[in-house]
């Protein structure tokens, strides 16, 4: 029997680290009858469902991404729970590439923190509707309606409450809903019954204005609902809910829910809300995916099962009997032992054994269609490639793969575990795009890379305790990146003449600086304009080719460059002389020239930091970051907690985690993400090229 597609949802649980995504997500799973017992993130019980790693139940945080799929209302729901803290935001990032809605986590204290404008900007980036849930509303300090506001102004959300809190702290009991304007009240032991009352006397007026309030945001987006509210009609439930269905699938309404997953209060009328206005794959914005070879032209692709199959793979994991590979089905319908074909390599593959996830666990299933998400067992791939049935042939767009940050060197003491070593960075590199490995040239080291100093220490610790490898860290290395400060031409033959045919190549432009700090932008970009064949058309990937060459590795301390643009305007070649290798050589000489001529600097990586600490220590937090020449972006006071937002160089923040906690007697936390590249002090340059040019000569 087919599975109707118009009743599956694919969503994802996003927030800032410490939101209660994971809390949220096991009292979803126990309500709609997937475990049949809550287990908390912290409380040393058997750690929560979806965080299913030993050190994520040890450290209390989710490091990797887990799918699950529960029923409700007769929805099929595929949720993806995401880890909170920055340094995994690949995890979010691969999630969100292929999810149709999401569900934002705010915290009723803290309200938006600096993860959630990270996690806001990748939802819109892959343009995803969303839902957003105020938790903790039992928390001292809870301040719903501060989260709504800030949604508004720090997001820019057009935010609608479509509930009230009924108390708040630890009096909060339940909430009122604005649509239906009843009290909605959790009983039973673990909350998982609904009892619906009148509204309590002293919120009456409240929820009447705030009704009002809802009716007038959600009938923009109806005429006719616009309309009857002019006259003063009454307006049908059903109309509200096809109002705010257009504006959350236009993203340009945030219906917003109140509760406290801890508490088992309001979790199942925010599933309600999930099932009614997020999208199903029928809803979602199409995708579109790119034909391969010939004219390349874009296609729509239909979450049709009967359409022939196309599905991506956007995480991977190494397990004991193979790799486990999470696919999104776009189009079509896959059943164990079909033939796919990798677009990306070209070989063809046979399915052997497809499983629905529940965190950790699998179930074996013959078949999936378009719209679900499943995994592949014991196919090799790369995270992000694109698999066709034997009908079609197209790529769809990757997602989004942010620069590591930090670097460290590591080392294996014991020759003999040198071996699983290797294979465990190779696992690590395959399944994480973020966690990069390399040999330095001059020292031998092994340097690997990341997003933050926590991504490094848990890929360090999973090599040991995983693959039994004693490591040895080496002091943490900043990712300096290097570019230009002004515009500069070039115009450079390449001319050879041995006993057999020459070469022969002349280019003609210029390049400029581009805008470096935008984390989404483009570190090269190649404009052709030359005109009248002058170069040869066939010539030009190979001159493209050689400037982007010369990018590696820039003149001042040979650290990759960033946002440069090169023009390419005019140029000579000769009928017999010239070819892709001569064009390529002569780009790449002209580029290094113009290099030279262009002021090259060193740009640092700067972070920006959130800092929540008790208001007595707000003086010696503000006065340490400012000697790591920190520039304090404001501070909010909350009941006794002040919030630092501030943008640090990296290279000021190493340890700063045990810093912080001294100063403060333990109370204070940290949040760090990267923000922009800078450019660096002159007096830092000189101490990074300086100790650059001492390692090469050891």
């Amino acid at each position: 029997m087919k599975e109707d597609i118009s009743k599956t949802r694919n969503i994802g649980i996003s927030a800032h680290i410490d939101s209660g995504k994971t809390t949220l997500s096991e009292r979803i799973l126990y309500y709609g009858g997937k475990i049949h017992k809550i287990e908390e993130v912290r409380g040393g019980g058997a750690g929560a469902t979806m965080d299913f790693m030993e050190l994520e139940k040890e450290k209390g945080i989710t490091i990797t991404s887990a799918a699950t799929t529960v029923y409700w209302n007769e929805k099929k729901i595929n949720i993806i729970d995401t880890p909170g803290h920055v340094d995994f935001t690949v995890e979010v990032e691969r999630s969100l590439r292929v999810l149709d809605g999401a569900v934002l986590i705010l915290c009723a204290v803290a309200g938006v923190q600096s993860q959630s404008i990270t996690v806001d900007r990748q939802m819109k980036r892959y343009k995803v509707p969303r839902v957003v849930f105020i938790n903790k509303m039992d928390r001292t300090g809870a301040d719903p309606f501060k989260a709504v506001h800030d949604l508004r102004e720090k997001l820019g959300h057009n935010s609608v409450a479509m509930q009230i809190p009924i108390g708040a702290e630890d009096m909060f009991k339940g909430v009122v809903d604005l649509i239906r304007m009843k009290a909605l009240y959790n009983e039973g032991p673990k909350g998982e019954e609904i009892v619906e009352k009148e509204i309590p006397t002293d919120l009456l007026e409240l929820a009447t204005e705030k009704r009002n309030e809802m009716l007038e945001a959600v009938s923009m987006f109806d005429n006719q609902m616009m309309e009857d509210l002019l006259e003063e009609k009454e307006i049908s439930e059903e109309t509200i809910h096809k109002a705010v269905w257009e504006g959350v699938n236009s993203q340009e309404l945030t219906p917003v829910y109140f509760g406290s997953a801890f508490k088992n209060k309001s979790v199942q009328p925010l599933l309600d809300a999930v099932c009614r206005y997020l999208p199903s794959p029928i809803d979602a914005a199409p995708m579109s995916a790119v034909e391969t070879g010939g004219e390349q032209n874009t296609i729509e692709l239909k979450p049709d099962v009967n359409k022939p199959l196309v599905c991506m793979a956007f995480k991977i994991t190494e397990e004991q009997f193979g790799q486990l590979t999470y696919v999104r089905i776009y189009q079509g319908t896959m059943k164990k032992g079909v033939n796919l074909y990798n677009i990306r390599t070209g070989k063809k593959i046979r399915v052997g054994r497809l499983v629905r996830m529940h965190s950790n666990d699998r179930v074996n299933i013959e078949s999936a269609g378009a719209g679900d998400i499943i995994a592949m067992v014991g196919v090799d791939c790369a995270s992000g490639d694109t698999f066709c049935g034997e009908d079609i042939k197209v790529t769809l767009e990757s997602m989004y793969v942010a620069n590591p940050v930090i670097s460290l060197a590591i080392s294996c003491s014991d020759t003999s575990a040198t071996d699983r070593m290797s294979k465990a960075l190779s696992r690590f590199m395959k399944e994480d795009p973020t966690f990069k490995v390399r040999t330095d040239s001059e020292s031998g080291e092994t340097i690997i890379s990341g997003m933050g100093e926590l991504h490094l220490e848990i890929y360090i610790e999973r090599m040991m305790r995983e693959y039994k490898v004693p490591i040895e860290v080496g002091p943490p290395q900043v990712n300096y990146r290097e570019t230009i400060s002004r515009t500069a031409p070039f115009n450079y033959t390449h001319k050879k003449q041995t006993g057999g045919s020459g070469q022969y190549a002349n280019v003609v432009g210029d390049i400029e600086p581009l805008d470096f700090d935008n984390p989404d932008a483009e570190d090269f970009e190649f404009i052709n304009k030359v005109k009248g064949g002058n170069i040869p058309s066939e010539y030009i990937n190979a001159c493209a080719a050689g400037f982007k060459d010369v990018m590696q590795k820039g003149p001042q301390a040979g650290f990759p460059m960033v946002g440069v643009r090169v023009t390419l305007k005019d140029g000579k070649y000769h009928e017999v002389d010239s070819s892709d290798m001569a064009f390529r050589i002569c780009s790449r000489q002209a580029m290094k020239d113009a290099v030279q001529k262009a002021s090259a600097h060193l740009l640092e990586p700067i972070m920006k930091v959130e800092v929540e600490t008790p208001s007595e220590f707000q003086g010696a937090v503000i006065s340490d970051l400012s000697s790591r020449r920190g520039v304090i972006g404001g501070t909010i006071v909350r009941d006794n907690i002040t919030v630092i937002t501030v943008t640090v160089p990296l290279s000021e923040m190493f340890g700063y985690s045990t810093i912080i906690r001294s100063a403060t007697q333990g109370k204070a936390t940290f949040s760090m993400e990267f923000d922009s590249y800078g450019i660096c002090p002159r007096n830092i340059q000189e101490e990074v090229v300086a100790s650059r040019k001492e390692r090469e000569n050891l």
